[in-house]
Order: structure tokens, then sequence, then C-alpha cells
């Protein structure tokens, strides 16, 4: 029996690949069920099947080096306390779905057997497992779907600020149309400058608040100079890399909040039922949410107005500098971007290096050649669709979760890798690559301005979030509904209260029909 160390046993085995199916039943239900983007301008395809080689050579050796640092639980703990890119469809999903499907890839050409890599695919799912257990303590579940397809990880603290706080709308006020606008442009912006994909804006909710009322969390991220080399230069008048729109839906369920934190509504969503607004900014570096422009419904629908003027601006300059890339810079820009979902974990834990994120691995770059559209498209569709790789098989009496037949999207380990030894342990930890783009040069933008990164990352080392010192990490909604009003869930209340313009020092014993 060959020595595994201690960490590869049994149950940690069946614990990877219970994680690994229920990845594969939720994300091949996502491929069939939800809206597919496609681009005319960007390589999509070609470019999305490079990410996730890129994923599946590199992410192992990353995630170590980060869980080392700063483990994945804490980095739960910190993304569950504000918006952070670290979010449903990048980490919580995204991450371990994209670096198992470059396993799938590799097993289909035959250049890797289902033991291969074994200790890279039992570390990247158990960082995985850990992260999304803390992300949704609040909750309870591992994912949305297992949620039955929700995202509630926000802790009632935050939420009683957020209801407290928002400014009321009606359809056609200066604020209700300044906020449609700005999301309308948010929305555009983001997706452009994620090469035409949907993992920079993100959604979470519903949370009840009474009376017929939902909310719902929308955040869109990377709008200004920061780790895309493409947003150098690009935006630079905005203040802030990230903003998140808490609105309040009237007359309207929300009954659905899928792991690709997109949303369905019945009725569908509408802009005349929004009934309240806000906007806040988290990074890395923040305590907590951080109200931006929120003095009064005047003084927000002046900041979103003028955010959308240079959001607008923003795109326009976008668009130019991306026509003059070559078709090989579409590629290597889109393939970064899904590759580099996890890359905020390594700004938390305060380990970040621009090449481990931005460069193609070179044993992605020699797979280059075949990513022409028919093939990126076939490819895609038989793996993720249509399922018919002849690996991805089961016994003829098997029957998968969603489609009924007997096949599944995502292969697990075997389990003779505990007496057997006829397999690679690992893909490598030595990381080489390059890429067509042009070099970063511009700053990093964060709460604490704009940065050089071995200072973002100094900053990320030193501090540590309230909610995780003095003893509060632990203090979950379960402990708060038995000890409210005592001095520590009122100072753990209070902090979050900090920056609110009604609840400021009120604690922890307000209910919902207390607040202002």
């Amino acid at each position: 029996m060959p020595d595994m160390g201690t960490d590869l046993t049994y149950a940690k085995l069946l614990e990877t690949n219970n994680y690994l199916r229920q990845l594969s039943d939720t994300t091949y239900w996502l491929c069939i069920t939800r809206t597919v983007q496609e681009s005319k301008l960007f390589p999509m395809n070609p470019y999305m099947l490079l990410s996730y080689l890129n994923t599946f050579y590199r992410l192992p050796t990353l995630l170590r080096e980060i869980d080392a640092a700063t483990p994945a639980e804490e980095l739960g703990d910190r993304a569950r306390e504000v918006s952070l890119k670290v979010d449903t469809v990048n980490a919580a999903w995204g991450m371990p779905a994209f670096y198992l499907i470059g396993r799938e890839m590799l097993m289909n050409w035959g250049l890797l057997g289902p033991a291969d890599a074994v200790d890279d695919v039992v570390d990247v799912l158990d960082f995985s497992r850990r992260f999304n257990l803390a992300y949704h303590r609040n909750d309870g579940h591992l994912t949305n779907k297992e949620f039955g397809d929700r995202s509630q990880f926000l802790p009632e603290r935050q939420l009683q600020v957020f209801e407290s706080d928002l400014h009321g709308v009606t359809p056609g006020d200066r604020l209700h149309t300044a906020a449609t606008k700005l999301i309308a442009q948010l929305s555009q912006y983001a997706f452009l400058a994620h090469c035409e994909c949907r993992i920079g804006i993100h959604t979470s909710g519903p949370y009840n608040f009474g009376e017929n009322r939902q909310l719902i969390v929308r955040d869109f991220f990377e709008l200004t100079e920061g780790d895309y080399p493409w947003l150098d230069g690009i935006a630079t008048q905005l203040p802030h890399a990230n903003l998140t729109i808490p609105i309040v839906f009237k007359d309207t369920n929300f009954n659905l909040m899928d792991d690709w934190a997109s949303f369905e509504a019945e009725p569908s969503y509408d802009a005349s039922n929004i009934a309240a607004v806000g906007m806040y900014t988290s990074d890395a570096l923040t305590d907590g949410y951080v109200p931006v422009g929120m003095d009064s419904a005047d003084v927000l629908a002046e900041t979103m107005e003028h955010y959308r003027e240079i959001l607008n601006q923003a795109t326009a300059d976008l668009w130019k500098r991306i026509a003059g890339w070559s078709r090989e810079q579409m590629i290597d820009a889109g393939a970064l971007v899904y590759s580099s979902v996890a890359k905020d974990f390594a700004h938390l834990a305060g380990t970040y290096r621009q090449s481990d994120w931005f460069e193609l691995d070179d044993r992605v770059q020699r797979f280059k050649p075949l990513m022409n559209d028919e093939y990126g498209r076939d490819n895609l569709g038989e793996m993720v669709g249509l399922l018919g790789f002849p690996h991805q098989k089961t016994n003829e009496y098997s029957m998968a979760r969603y489609s009924g037949l007997n096949q599944n999207m995502l292969t697990g380990i075997p389990y003779t890798v505990l007496t057997d030894d006829d397999f690679a342990r690992t893909a490598g930890s030595t990381l080489s690559g390059s890429t067509s783009l042009p070099p970063k040069n511009g700053l990093w933008t964060t709460s604490q301005g704009r940065l050089e990164v071995d200072d973002f990352n100094a900053r990320a080392r030193d501090f540590t979030p309230g909610a995780l010192t003095d003893g509060n990490r632990y203090l979950d909604e379960e402990w708060v509904k038995r000890n409210y009003g005592t001095e520590r869930a009122d100072a753990l209340y209070r902090q979050t209260q900090a920056t609110s313009r009604n609840l400021a020092g009120r604690g922890s014993g307000l209910r919902r029909a207390d607040l202002p």
C-alpha cells in the first residue's frame, strides 16, 4: 500500500466523492435549465475550455498556499459578512466545478486516469467544502441547490441595518429612476469587463421583509483598476471596485436563486415593484459593508447618477480597447477571467501574485491549436450537455438525478487509490506560463485607496474584521437567539451598526417591528 499520508483515508474519499457527485448533478442541472450565454465578440467556447485546463493545472498549488495562510473555513466566515468576489458563482460553485471539468477534458483525451492527481482533487474539494460550509453557515447548507435554490448567508444584524437604512422609492421618482438606470449600466459594463460572462455579477437572497416584500442583494465586481490588466486606466474616477445594491421588492416572490447567482421570480422581475434601495461597497480590507451615498435619498440618487455617467464612458472606453485585440488575446482574457475565479481568496489571505492568476500555464498553451470555434462548441456541448464522453457512462442499471440516464458529468475517484500505486498523485506544483495580453501596470483600487499589490497584500495579512475578533467568530444566529441583550451580543451588533444611519449603537435587542 503506498504511503498516502494521514489525510487520504477511506472516510475522506467517501466525503470527496459525495461532494463531487453533488457538484456533478448541480452543474448538469444548471447547464440544461439556465440561460446559455453567447457572445458575438469573444470566442467563449474556446476560452472556457482553456480556462478549465488552466484551473486544473494551477488551482491545487495556489489553494494550498492560501489555506496555509488563512484556512478555507475562516475565508468562508469572512465572505459571509460582506460581498466579496468569493461568492456563490465564483468560489462556491465555479472554482471546484471548473477544476473538475478540466479533469474530465484530460480524461477524455486519454491524458489522465480517474486515479491520477488524487491528492489535488481531494485538496481542492476539501478546501471548497470547508469554505462553503462556513460561507453558508447561517442557512446551514452546502450549496444553494441543497437549500432549494436559496442564498441566505447574511446575519440578522446586517439585514436589520439594510431594512432600517434603505431609502423608499416609488416608480418614476428620482431615486427609483437613478437606481434602475445604474443597475442596467452596471450589468452591461460588468459583462463586458468579464469578457461577456456573468461572473462579475452576483445576486443573493431572498430575505423576508414582511408585508409581501422580499430583499435581494445585487453585487457588481471589478468595476475599475484591479486584477484585470485590461481595466488599467478604465473608470478611474470611480472610487470603488465593488458595489452592492440591496433592493426591496413588493408583491414579488423570488422562488429561485441558483448556484450561478441567477434568479426567477413570480411575477417576473419588474422595476415597478422596487420599494426601497441602497448602495454599499466592501472588499478584503473593509470591516463590513461601507455605505455609499446613503445620507439621504437625494444624495444617493445623485451618487448613482454620477456613477452611471462614469460607467457609461468606461463602457465605451473598454469597447474601444477590446476592439483592438487579436483573437488570441480575446481567448486569453476570457480564459483568465474564468480560471481566476478563486483569486480573491489570495487577496483575503495576502498571498496574491499577478502571475499566479493571469497567465495561461505552459501545459495549457499546447492545446490552443485545437480551439477553433467548432471544436470548442462541440467539445463543450458533448461534455456538459449531452454527457457523451465514453468515460462519463455508468452501469446500465443506474439513473442520474436529473437526466434519468446512466451517465454523469463528473467522474469520481476510484477507491483503489488506497491499495494500488499505478497513478500520479499530483499534477505538479511548479507553475510557469504566459499570456498574449499586455502586462498589468496600474494600481489596485481598494477601500484604503489605490495601492501597489505588495501593500495590498501586507494590509490584508494584518487585517481581521471585527466579526472574527474578540471571540466573536462563533457567536452565530443560534447563540444570539438565546443571548440577545447581553453585553457580548450588543457589542457584536453595534459593530455592524457602526456605519448605520438609523441603528448606530442600538444593540441586539431589536425585532423587525422596532426598526425605525
